[in-house]
């Protein structure tokens, strides 16, 4: 996909992974519109990349119908007939049993990670199929594929997103648009101390969120339907499928110790 001169909504904008994204799209040539929960770095991240700030809240009640109206509604969009990219990485995340976690932060997980960006797919991807073009990239995680311990809703929302991901692929694949699904591992950003745990393990070092932001721009590029980043990553996502019975003395044995 020719990302110069493309329109492209990314989410979660205000820091990590989407600032990172924002600033690759920019770099290709793409005009942005960017989504995030702290207008004050969204601000300032939309002045770095010539966008336009989009602030709000996926957690609140019509908060992905809502953004879907004012991107259409933004004059990039407007201008150009309406959205070539979607960008669905805002994400949170929460750690420990599962008997811990509170009933609001359930909802808000399956809100965020999972119907936020169903529902923005569902108002904007068949405008992209209408008009015979588009790219839509899911940042989903390494926890969706394999599981892991003190992070059950949060897997079981990543999992989904990809589920959900592979489908619309086969839905639209004959209407000129791609879908990506991006699988990080640990990465260097806000995420883990918002969570509540911080990242404690030595290995596997976290790794730049621009890495993860040049991965996204690749797959929109060549319509990758699936990037592991690190790359490595793929060999355990193998393992969980063709041998898991294997991975999962691995998974008792290497991961995550406790709590």
């Amino acid at each position: 996909m020719r990302l110069d001169g493309a329109v492209a909504l990314v989410t979660g904008a205000s820091s990590g992974i989407g600032a990172a994204t924002a600033v690759a799209l920019a770099a290709a040539g793409a005009s942005l519109l960017l989504s995030g929960r702290d207008e004050a770095r969204l601000a300032e991240v939309a002045g770095r990349t010539g966008g336009t700030a989009l602030g709000g809240d996926l957690a609140a009640p019509g908060g992905a119908a809502g953004l879907a109206e004012r991107a259409l509604a933004a004059p990039p969009a407007a201008a150009r007939g309406g959205i070539d990219i979607l960008v669905s990485n805002a994400g949170v995340g929460w750690a420990g049993p599962v008997g811990e976690i509170p009933a609001a932060k359930v909802t808000e997980l399956a809100t965020v990670n999972l119907a936020a960006p169903i529902e923005l797919a569902r108002l904007l991807v068949p405008g992209m199929a209408e008009r015979g073009r588009g790219g839509v990239a899911f940042v989903s995680s390494i926890a969706g594929v394999t599981g892991v311990r003190g992070e059950a809703v949060y897997a079981a929302t990543k999992a989904g997103l990809a589920a959900f991901a592979e489908s619309l692929a086969y839905e639209v694949r004959d209407r000129g648009v791609a879908v990506s699904v991006i699988v990080p591992g640990v990465i260097d950003t806000p995420f883990f101390d918002r969570r509540g745990r911080p990242y404690g393990r030595a290995r596997p070092a976290p790794i730049p969120a621009g890495r993860v932001a040049a991965a996204i721009v690749s797959a929109l590029e060549h319509e990758r339907p699936v990037v592991y980043v690190p790359g490595w990553l793929r060999f355990p996502a193998w393992l969980h499928g063709t041998a898991p019975g294997a991975f999962r003395v691995l998974a008792a044995r290497f991961g995550d110790p406790g709590y």
